[in-house]
């Protein structure tokens, strides 16, 4: 074989890696835009004392059986951002939001926008 037919065999693959690459690609970018309109239809503002935040991996958090199982696998080795809050009379462990995480104030009550047991979004802190 010569360089040149080397060559076109590298790039061939290379071509064909990059095209299930991009297949790959918009379908999970499908699958999130889906998921986001889910979340965007079910979610709730609510007011919420917030005990303590931190990073967690899932099965170290206290979360209920079926939302553990609902977790990805990729997910549940990772540490995730999970805040401890008090809602009404009940203390809760919420996922959050990686954006709005860095934000939420500790031992304060805040409005935030709940999806489930999901916090999408943040009001500001109550006076």
């Amino acid at each position: 074989m010569t360089f040149f037919q080397v060559t076109l065999i590298i790039i061939a693959v290379l071509l064909g890696i990059m095209g299930i690459l991009y297949l790959v690609g918009r379908k999970m970018q499908s699958k999130m835009d889906e998921q986001k309109s889910l979340i965007d239809q079910h979610k709730t503002v609510t007011s919420i004392l917030i005990i303590d935040k931190k990073k967690l991996k899932a099965k170290d958090a206290n979360l209920p059986k079926n939302i553990h199982d609902q977790i990805p696998k990729y997910l549940r080795f990772r540490k995730l951002p999970m805040v401890k809050a008090k809602i009404g009379p009940k203390i809760t462990t919420l996922l959050c939001d990686d954006k709005v995480f860095n934000d939420l104030p500790v031992k304060k009550m805040v409005k935030v926008e709940l999806a489930g047991v999901y916090i999408v979004g943040f009001k500001g802190a109550k006076k």
